[in-house]
């Protein structure tokens, strides 16, 4: 005797679902590692070239950044000075007492605000040129190191797994609900785990090339709508198959959903709607009722 059970007529219990949940985060930790590994994989396959130039270009780039903020730092304090040294050589003025000592202290701070001020200009000049070298040097060691091709093996190999893993989850759900099988729940775990790699390496690669906040308000707002209302006509097909299915068992009409407990009779009509809710059975003939997953008779599908 068949010991399965009907999933929709016994809901999932709290341990079930507890299970599910935690069968998600041990899945999903074992695809963040999968999808963090496959650069260095990559890179592991194929080799890169020495990148000794970079680091010099960009220990470059970092030391006069540091060097331009250092000066800037300094002018500020200068500007401070040559302010506090203007006021008081003001004072002096008004009361007529140490103005030579209050201007030589303001003639001081301005000179050193000066010079402040010129090192700063060097200091900016150093980090711009810095700066473009290191750029040059990244973009050489990438054209040598064949990071474009590199780029696209990674993300190749991403995409294909995370598309196995959603296509075979998905799949594994449709088997699993035809069999009617208690082990439902846990493939929504897999399901639930291929949506976020996806989202994920949707995440990943798309801010790479656009940035989302640039598409403006009215843009994300008409991206927004379009897939939900995408996401509503599948959810809308996908009940309206299941639907006639789930009318029959609970003794419904498939059509409209008013109750038909006794259509046992060839022709027999729904009450509320006048629909025939029974019919013939493409393999042997015998009445059947419409929207029932077997034949009574042969047990065709």
């Amino acid at each position: 005797m068949s010991t399965r059970v009907n999933t929709e007529e016994i809901e999932s219990t709290r341990s079930e679902r507890l299970l599910a949940v935690l069968l998600a985060a041990f899945l999903l930790v074992g695809t963040v590692w999968f999808y963090v590994k496959v650069p260095a994989w990559v890179d592991d396959a194929m080799p890169s070239v020495d990148d000794s130039a970079v680091v010099r270009a960009e220990d470059r780039q970092q030391e006069t950044a540091d060097a331009r903020w250092d000066a800037e730092t300094a002018r500020d304090e200068a500007l401070v000075q040559l302010d506090l040294e203007r006021e008081e050589y003001k004072v002096a003025l008004q009361e007529g007492e140490g103005v030579q000592a209050a201007r030589a202290e303001y003639e001081q701070a301005q000179g050193e605000h000066e010079r402040a001020d010129a090192a700063l200009t060097t200091a900016t000049e150093q980090a711009s040129t810095a700066e473009k070298a290191a750029v040059e040097a990244r973009e050489d060691y990438d054209r040598e190191n064949r990071s474009g091709l590199k780029a696209w093996l990674v993300a190749g190999i991403r995409l294909a797994f995370v598309a196995a893993w959603t296509v075979g989850a998905y799949q594994l759900m449709a088997r699993l609900r035809r069999r009617d099988s208690r082990y439902l729940t846990l493939a929504f775990a897999g399901a639930a785990v291929g949506a976020v790699m996806a989202l994920v390496f949707a995440i990943d690669y798309v801010t790479d090339y656009i940035d989302p906040l640039d598409l403006g308000p009215f843009v994300l707002s008409a991206l927004g709508v379009a897939a939900t209302v995408v996401a509503f006509r599948v959810l809308q097909r996908y009940l309206a198959a299941r639907l006639p299915g789930r009318r029959v068992r609970k003794g419904e009409c498939p059509f409209c959903g008013f109750p038909h407990q006794d259509a046992g009779m060839p022709g027999a009509h729904c009450a509320g709607c006048g629909r025939e809710v029974v019919g013939e059975c493409s393999t042997c003939g015998a009445p059947r009722r419409v929207g029932s997953p077997h034949c009574v008779s042969c047990g065709a599908a």
